[in-house]
């Protein structure tokens, strides 16, 4: 079975994710850069003067083993990093066109 993990992140560890994506193996994935929000953990990202830093997303589309594999990796980044911000969320895969 297939699994889509979305990775959230600050913008400023993005080099950090990217090792941990070279590490496991993950050469697939779309990243979209810049992105804005809000998270009762990692606070507010609006990338403006009062409200500065934005968040990158990764999506990797994956086999359900590589997944857990992922996410433990990011739990290991997360307690490494701390209050920068690291999020995994995991979806169901249905299809791939």
């Amino acid at each position: 079975m297939l699994k889509m993990v979305m990775i959230a992140y600050n913008e400023a560890i993005d080099m950090e994710v990217m090792e941990m994506m070279e590490k496991g193996n993950l050469k697939n994935y779309t990243k979209v850069m810049g992105v804005f929000g809000r998270g009762d953990t990692s606070g507010i990202h609006l990338g403006t003067d009062i409200w500065p830093g934005r968040n990158n997303l990764l999506y990797v589309s994956t086999t359900e083993n590589a997944a857990k594999k992922l996410v433990s990796t990011i739990r290991e980044l997360r307690a490494k990093l701390g209050k920068e911000g690291i999020k995994a969320f995991v979806l169901p895969l249905e299809e791939i066109t």
